[in-house]
């Protein structure tokens, strides 16, 4: 389980690395995403951080098991809310969320069960 655990997580690091970056960046794409779905412009840099905190503490997981438990935790909620953002406002291309959240559940049970 543990080398699930890992695969997972190195996949969710990647992508939230990249996710931080672009938010922190204020990337056209991005900003345009969020802005459709209300997100203010002032909550970017929070979510960025919320991102990057998230692939921090999959990777402390590695080593400190409770973290990578806390982390997927997070992402969990913080993916499902975007979730419900799109879906709020009739924004149905959620694949690459849902892709996320599931991620995150499966790093979850990975690093739970190992």
């Amino acid at each position: 389980m543990f080398t699930g655990y890992v695969v997972v997580a190195a996949l969710l690091v990647l992508g939230l690395s990249a996710s931080a970056f672009l938010t922190f960046t204020r990337n056209p794409q991005v900003t345009a995403s969020m802005t459709k779905v209300g997100v203010p412009d002032s909550w970017l840099p929070w979510l960025g951080t919320a991102k990057a905190a998230g692939a921090l503490g999959l990777l402390a997981g590695l080593l400190v098991p409770p973290l990578g438990v806390a982390a997927a935790v997070g992402l969990m909620l913080y993916f499902v809310g975007a979730a419900v953002s799109h879906l709020r406002v009739k924004d149905y291309a959620v694949a690459p969320v849902v892709v996320l959240t599931l991620l995150s559940a499966a790093a979850l049970v990975l690093r739970t069960a190992a």
